[in-house]
């Protein structure tokens, strides 16, 4: 897929740009500059090395959405300092991410997917305990997921800063992961 076409599909359709998932748009935009790179490119990124970063930009920023959500509705002490972990640690996350996406010519979302914005939604309209219920499930679930997003990561991705983001960054999510399954028990 050429830039042009990329482009085309983007500007086409006024309607259809409002409601358009930015997670789509990069991975078509990441898709497109890996297929027009030369190989002998050192700043060209392998195609699923972007991926990788999309994917985690996503989850990324549906968990701070998430937990921004919690900090507001939470009825737990316990689960609203949770949520103001979450909203720390993977805003700093984010923010190494996008600047080290910018480096490598790397499109991020703009915002987290159709499906972790319906999730926000869904969880949005709980309260009282089970808004509380419903955000420990959720973040047990999304971090059990984005363990395994980093855990094959780090296996696979080819670009050595990608990989060092990686390497620290996993650590945080997995201690996430367990406290966030401590809390589950007690629930």
């Amino acid at each position: 897929m050429s830039l042009a076409t990329v482009a085309m599909l983007w500007g086409c359709g006024s309607k259809s740009t409002e409601t358009t998932d930015t997670t789509d748009f990069a991975d078509s935009t990441n898709e497109a500059v890996a297929d027009s790179a030369t190989t002998d490119s050192a700043s060209a990124v392998a195609e699923d090395d972007a991926e990788f970063a999309v994917e985690a930009a996503n989850g990324g920023m549906a968990e701070v959405a998430l937990s921004k959500i919690a900090e507001e509705k939470a009825t737990d002490p316990k689960v609203k300092e949770f949520a103001k972990q979450m909203v720390t640690d993977h805003t700093k996350a984010n923010d190494e991410l996008k600047t080290l996406a910018m480096s490598k010519n790397i499109t991020l979302p703009a915002a987290p997917n159709e499906e972790k914005q319906k999730a926000a939604s869904d969880l949005g309209a709980k309260s009282g305990s089970d808004f509380d219920k419903a955000y420990i499930a959720q973040m047990k679930k999304d971090h059990d997921k984005t363990v395994k997003l980093f855990e094959d990561a780090q296996k696979e991705v080819k670009d050595a800063e990608l990989k060092a983001f990686i390497d620290k960054t996993l650590p945080v999510i997995k201690a996430h992961a367990e406290h966030v399954k401590s809390m589950d028990k007690t629930k």
